[in-house]
């Protein structure tokens, strides 16, 4: 199950040392938007997802592919291969920020993603002042949904 919630962030407020913290270079395309099938490389590893409809919380399973398998279903991916750096952020209680800085065509798109253990901790989160705001009911800023071209 996964559990999280979705902010924009604008540029100017970014954390200055962003490069200090570890980050992975994702590349992902979908083969379905309905129900959602992605197919990922981060980094030198590769992945099948299927997730649930739903915003902030959804099933999501992930399955281990050889390289050689996500070359074979990477033209099958309909729409925009989306490309980003994810720099993950210390938070506090534990809980880590992803925050994805978009390649081409979303390039200036800026999403902090948090991941909880339960609904109750993901209603009671108070967010960081740099966070803008909370998109995390709107499936406009799934990459399923970017995917598509539709910003």
């Amino acid at each position: 199950m996964e559990i999280e919630r979705k902010f924009l962030v604008s540029k100017e407020n970014l954390p200055a040392d962003l490069n200090s913290y570890p980050h992975h270079r994702l590349e992902q395309g979908y083969l379905s938007t309905a129900p959602v099938v992605r197919i990922r490389k981060e980094d030198d590893n590769y992945y099948l997802t299927y997730k649930s409809k739903g915003l902030m919380t959804r099933e999501e399973y992930n399955l281990p592919l050889t390289k050689e398998s996500y070359e074979h279903m990477r033209p099958k991916a309909d729409g925009i291969l989306i490309s980003k750096t994810r720099y993950l952020i210390p938070e506090k209680d534990g809980l880590t920020i992803e925050l994805d800085v978009f390649d081409t065509p979303y390039e200036g798109l800026y999403l902090a993603e948090v991941e909880f253990s339960s609904e109750e901790q993901a209603l009671s989160y108070n967010p960081p002042v740099w966070f803008g705001e909370d998109v995390t009911n709107s499936g406009k800023y799934h990459n399923s949904h970017l995917s598509q071209g539709n910003l």
